[in-house]
């Protein structure tokens, strides 16, 4: 069970759970005009079947997305509930947000994920849930499409941090992200609280950590390239240090997410491993960034390689302790 404090502050009126298919799921954290775009855009869902819309705010003390968002629930323009999700970190927050989908929604079948830096498209709802049916998958991830703010360096969107994992629709072998992604309830049933690792919060990889052992109990993963959300990426997200430390952070959770499964008596071979893609690192580099025309972009092979590396040490980026430099 849970652990951490969770407390709802205002629920639409008139709303009848026992109708509510699909929840969709919005963690926030000191962005609230941006919450508010996010919001818009599930106000604006067309073919979708009823949902509700769960909001997790995760700063206690400031609650600026709770503020924001609290006259549109009260008011009954979105319909669902907004929550306090005490425990800082996005993997609290998911966790608060899944859990009181599955306890305040008997009926619901989907569960989904946006971000509140992302815009849906007006059909991502009636998509994703589509997909999930069509391809007969358990959880159906969705791209995340950058819109750089600006300032930003866009030649970037090159870069292999914003680019999709898939491109076309079907079953894929697993996902990486949570930022688009729409979930069976038979999953959350299975998994149980708490969903994802708490030890991620800061780090980032939960979601990863969760899927991987979704995989390992038998579920399936699909892809819908036709549902995309559009991801808000600041000038700061396309500067050297953040992407360097994006590169590095990625390789910490490959090693984090593979001890975790192989444990000790794969120490061994683990550590091999993470010399032999050092080794290879360079030269994968070098195709990259001959491939993209860009220096910054071909070093992520070996930024990836020295953090998989350094987290065989213990040395890992708690890139998300400080929002405001993410």
């Amino acid at each position: 069970m849970m652990s951490q404090t969770i407390t709802v502050e205002c629920v639409s009126p008139g709303l009848d759970p026992s109708t509510v298919e699909a929840v969709v799921t919005l963690p926030t954290f000191r962005r609230p005009a941006h919450l508010l775009a996010t919001l818009a855009s599930l106000r604006a869902q067309r073919g979708a079947p009823n949902f509700a819309v769960v909001v997790m705010e995760n700063d206690a003390e400031g609650r600026a997305g709770l503020n924001a968002a609290r006259p549109l629930f009260e008011g009954g323009t979105i319909a669902g509930l907004v929550l306090v999700a005490h425990e800082r970190g996005n993997c609290s927050a998911y966790n608060a947000g899944w859990q009181t989908a599955l306890e305040r929604f008997p009926a619901m079948r989907h569960l989904l994920v946006i971000d509140d830096d992302e815009i849906a498209a007006e059909d991502w709802i009636a998509q994703m849930v589509a997909t999930a049916e069509t391809l007969g998958v358990d959880i159906v991830g969705g791209p995340q499409l950058p819109r750089f703010e600006e300032g930003a360096r866009t030649f970037t969107e090159r870069h292999p941090v914003f680019l999709p994992p898939y491109v076309t629709t079907g079953r894929v072998p697993i996902l990486y992200s949570s930022g688009n992604v729409v979930i069976a309830r038979r999953v959350l049933d299975a998994m149980e609280a708490p969903f994802l690792d708490t030890a991620f919060n800061f780090i980032g990889g939960g979601d990863s950590d969760f899927y991987s052992r979704c995989r390992e109990r038998g579920f399936t993963f699909g892809w819908c390239a036709e549902a995309p959300v559009y991801e808000t990426v600041p000038a700061r997200r396309t500067e050297f240090s953040w992407l360097n430390a994006r590169g590095l952070r990625n390789g910490a959770i490959s090693a984090i997410i593979e001890r975790r499964r192989s444990g000790g008596r794969g120490a061994a071979r683990r550590t091999a491993k993470s010399f032999a893609l050092l080794a290879a690192s360079p030269f994968r580099s070098l195709k990259l960034g001959l491939g993209t025309g860009s220096a910054t972009i071909g070093l992520y092979h070996c930024q990836v390689a020295v953090g998989r590396l350094l987290a065989e040490f213990g040395r890992v980026n708690e890139q998300y302790r400080q929002p405001e430099h993410n």
